[in-house]
């Protein structure tokens, strides 16, 4: 029989009271060790989570973009450039690089001036763009008369030189490339597009082509205009190549507001913004900058109108 405690002194608990709490001891660390146990497999599957969205998107380069980032004058990368010279395929042209080689390869771009004009009518984008985590070259045509579909094989032609025979080639992925041009330059995207149905984006600046329509162009195209150009008016020119574009692309028109035919030839914030964005997403694949273009852009101080799909299926 179990003695009972002395009302007012202590006692000792007998065996009996020290052996119904032992199980509940052990309950309790039973239960902690499989609190800690969970603890451990989520932090693995939180961790596991960020592997797997670093592989769903391997080719993000740069810091998390902000509207600030993108309006700079300058990205987060060092740039380099280097001269090419004139060949059988183009005419020679400046190639414009990130200086770093840690993040591994990058998209790149070529960009083509429009009729009568040299680089240096597009040179502001080589710096602008490559420090944003591109590789860049801004060509000169064999002929400042050469009409766009002779610049569009000079873009390919440029491109194909950046990546099998220029000295940075081992930075850029083959399988990540663009286009950009000017006026005729930016006809010649679309004829470059249309050629090389593999290319990941091409953004035409105020373009200019006899050629209206494009239902064969398979690039993610962002087209910007601008609403006081006289050269290549929006009317006959940038609206008609943009809805004569496949419906079911990636597509997107832009056009600037108080704008003419050369605003895409000096530093211009609203399309070094747009044309980093588009070829961000559709280059790199990098959804961080779907914020940019959609919902799509409104009308402002600097956008007439911007249409486009949204969300983007690319």
């Amino acid at each position: 029989m179990q003695a009972s405690p002395t009302p007012g002194s202590t006692s000792t608990p007998t065996y009996s009271a020290r052996a119904e709490r032992a199980p509940r001891r052990r309950l309790r660390g039973r239960l902690g060790a499989l609190s800690a146990t969970a603890a451990l497999l989520a932090g693995l599957t939180t961790s596991l989570t960020g592997v797997a969205d670093a592989a769903d998107n391997p080719y993000e380069r740069g810091p998390a973009p902000t509207n600030a980032s993108i309006e700079a004058a300058r990205g987060s990368y060092a740039v380099s450039q280097t001269t090419v010279a004139r060949t059988s395929g183009f005419g020679g042209g400046t190639v414009y690089y990130p200086t770093s080689t840690s993040d591994g390869t990058f998209g790149a771009v070529a960009i083509s001036p429009g009729f009568t004009a040299s680089q240096s009518a597009v040179s502001w984008l080589g710096p602008r763009l490559a420090s944003q985590g591109f590789v860049v070259i801004t060509i000169d045509t064999l002929s400042t008369l050469d009409q766009p579909a002779a610049r569009g094989d000079q873009l390919l032609a440029a491109l194909d030189y950046l990546t099998q025979t220029s000295s940075v080639r081992t930075r850029i992925d083959s399988t990540r490339l663009g286009v950009m041009g000017h006026s005729m330059g930016g006809g010649g995207s679309l004829e470059a597009s249309k050629d090389r149905p593999s290319l990941q984006a091409s953004v035409p600046l105020t373009p200019w082509n006899t050629d209206k329509t494009w239902p064969e162009v398979q690039t993610p195209t962002l087209i910007i205009g601008a609403d006081g150009d006289t050269v290549a008016p929006v009317s006959s020119h940038a609206e008609p190549f943009y809805t004569s574009l496949p419906s079911a692309l990636d597509r997107a028109y832009l056009e600037l507001n108080g704008a003419t035919h050369s605003a895409p030839t000096s530093s211009n914030t609203t399309v070094a913004k747009y044309s980093i964005s588009w070829l961000k997403r559709f280059i790199d694949n990098d959804t961080r900058y779907e914020q940019f273009l959609c919902p799509l852009p409104a009308a402002s101080t600097t956008i007439e109108e911007y249409r486009g799909n949204c969300p983007h299926t690319g």
